[in-house]
């Protein structure tokens, strides 16, 4: 078990955590979360005694890190997943720590197949991808087969098939009776892996609770309830009688309605008391990324803005007016326009059609049908000219050299 109490790290005038007291149980997923820059990486370094706490202490198993007999084999981490000397294989690195930790060669190879990275063990690290990096680490960190487990974003970099592999892993190693503390962003991939979530904010616990009760403590459940859209007297009526019952009714932007206040069997029965029917009557539930973005909105501190692009705007010369907006730009199905023809206009008027071919905007004929005219052919070169005769002379012309000499 982790367990932390009054935990506080200064860095000069600058407090990364305070105050911070939790537990990490054992046969638990523990989800750690918290915006950037709330002292998520501070804590986890705390805990392996890679940075020492301005106040409070921290312990594993009633011990500091730094106490742990063979600390190795009682705790694992992955904090960075480069933190590998590049010239070394895979196993090799394995097998390094492996002898400072007194651990059998063999458990090198085994911890390289359940990571699946057998067939590139004798390859050098610096050329593998970041996902084989964060399989490595893994690896690292299950070598001594410890009891206890830190995983910094384990998923960045794998594929779907290598989440879920990390996800399977980390119930199993929970199940088996470990503590498993695991930090990361991705709110979708914590709702399906952790049990227990500790969540910070600057520095300070914000929450220590179940993933379902935190996501019931920071989020609102309500219905959505659709009347039929042709008749907009029966949503009048339905939000007349849901309202007369207790219940807040607020319109959804695509023309339902958001109930809150009224459980979905009384919202039915009122529907039928009022005699309305009903197209939908669904209950929503919020996510983990909707309780947490709720909770931690307060406590974030790099905030994007809209990208206005004010600064690469060229200034009209004077006496021009602003591009008009295209219409239909923007929406399904619409394509932009050929660009104009060079030397040309840019919108032409349609010419004749030429002999043979169809004329403009009408279907096109079928390959082979009477009249069409086949798109693989080669354009035909025009005929060499033909010497003709000379033309004859008008009446009153001069007389030519040739006439002279008669």
């Amino acid at each position: 078990m982790i367990e932390a109490v009054g935990l506080t790290k200064r860095y000069g005038d600058k407090t990364a955590v305070y105050n911070l007291s939790f537990q990490v149980r054992p046969g638990a997923v523990t989800g750690f979360l918290g915006p950037n820059g709330s002292g998520k990486s501070t804590t986890m370094r705390m805990i392996l005694g890679l940075d020492n706490p301005s106040a409070g202490t921290v312990t594993i198993g009633g011990h500091p890190y730094g106490k742990l007999p063979n600390a190795p084999r009682q705790v694992g981490a992955l904090l960075d997943a480069k933190a590998v000397h590049g010239g070394r294989s895979a196993r090799n690195h394995l097998l390094s720590l492996a002898q400072l930790s007194g651990i059998p060669a063999r458990r090198v190879d085994e911890v390289l197949g359940v990571v699946g990275l057998q067939e590139v063990a004798k390859r050098r690290s610096k050329g593998f991808s970041l996902g084989m990096g964060q399989r490595l680490g893994i690896a690292a960190a299950l070598l001594g087969d410890p009891q206890v487990l830190l995983f910094d974003e384990p998923v960045n970099g794998l594929d779907p098939e290598g989440i879920l592999w990390v996800r399977n892993l980390m119930k199993a190693l929970a199940a088996e009776g470990r503590t498993v503390f695991v930090s990361s962003h991705l709110m979708s991939e914590m709702a399906l892996t952790a049990d227990h979530l500790i969540v910070i904010g600057r520095g300070q616990l914000l929450a220590d609770m179940s993933v379902t009760d935190f996501i019931s403590a920071n989020s609102a459940d309500f219905a959505r309830v659709r009347t039929p859209g042709t008749e907009p007297q029966q949503r009048e009526k339905l939000t007349s009688a849901l309202t007369e019952a207790g219940g807040h009714v607020l319109p959804e932007p695509d023309g339902a309605l958001r109930v809150t206040g009224l459980p979905l069997p009384r919202i039915s029965d009122l529907a039928h008391e009022a005699d309305v029917r009903l197209w939908e009557l669904s209950p929503h539930r919020a996510s983990l990324e909707e309780a947490y973005m709720r909770m931690t909105q307060g406590a974030v501190d790099y905030r994007s803005t809209i990208d206005q692009k004010a600064g690469l705007m060229q200034p009209l010369p004077p006496g021009a007016q602003p591009p008009a907006q295209v219409p239909g730009q923007g929406q399904p199905g619409w394509y932009a326009p050929p660009p104009p023809q060079q030397g040309g206009q840019p919108f032409a008027p349609p010419q004749p059609p030429a002999p043979g071919q169809a004329p403009y905007g009408a279907a096109p004929q079928p390959y082979g049908a009477p009249g069409a005219v086949n798109p693989y052919a080669q354009p035909v070169p025009p005929a060499p000219a033909q010497p003709s005769a000379a033309p004859a002379a008008p009446e009153n012309s001069a007389p030519t050299k040739s006439e002279d000499a008669r």
